[in-house]
This record gives structure tokens, sequence and C-alpha cells, in this order.
């Protein structure tokens, strides 16, 4: 999975209670797999309809369109 403008595969999702808390992560295989510092048990659940941010431009939108790509 990759950014459909920039080709990055680096992503993060926003905290659905808090919008300034960030949990980045890369796509390996079709699987979303967030960065060591990330604490999963804090991470929230992550489907295709997550809104989802590239961290390399401004892209963003629905996982399901990066498992489309």
């Amino acid at each position: 999975m990759e950014c459909p403008v920039c080709r990055s595969k680096k992503f993060y999702v926003r905290d659905p209670e808090d919008e300034y808390e960030i949990y980045s992560f890369n796509c390996r295989e079709g699987s979303v797999c967030f960065d060591t510092d990330v604490d999963l048990s804090k991470a929230p659940l992550i489907s295709d309809d997550t809104e989802t941010f590239c961290n390399q431009c401004a892209w963003h939108g629905k996982l399901r369109v990066l498992n489309k790509a």
C-alpha cells in the first residue's frame, strides 16, 4: 500500500477523542504496522473506513483507498 499521490508508505491516524494525538504506521503486505514508539494499548482500531493521512504530502482519505492501490 502506498499514497496515491506521492507513493509514500508512511501514514498516520488521529485519535478519535484527541485530534492532536496521532499514531504513525506503515503498510506492509496489506497490514497496518504501527511504529515502534506507538503504545499499542492506546492505538485506535483501524478499519477500511478509518480516515488516514499521508505522512509525506497532503493526501488523506479512507484506508480502503490505499488497499485498492
